[in-house]
């Protein structure tokens, strides 16, 4: 029965898991105000970075610029 899901899902391209340390790396790192900004250069260009990080940073980059954007929005314009 296992030998059937295996060939069923095939697992290609899979992405290794993120250990709970490596994401505790990676929220202090953030947390670096001059650091944070050469660090998401680093993670987006890097070819051999991880892709759950690299989505995380695309992720966090679109909530920054949504919450920079939406102060003004809600000023009306006169």
């Amino acid at each position: 029965m296992e030998q059937e899901r295996m060939d069923y899902y095939p697992q290609t391209n899979v992405a290794p898991v993120m250990s709970i340390g490596q994401w505790l790396v990676t929220f202090l790192l953030m947390a670096i105000p001059i650091v944070n900004i050469i660090m998401i250069i680093v993670w987006l260009t890097s070819k051999d970075e991880n892709p759950n990080r690299k989505n995380w940073v695309l992720a966090y980059l679109i909530v920054i610029a949504i919450s920079f954007e939406s102060p003004f929005n809600a000023i009306p314009s006169i």
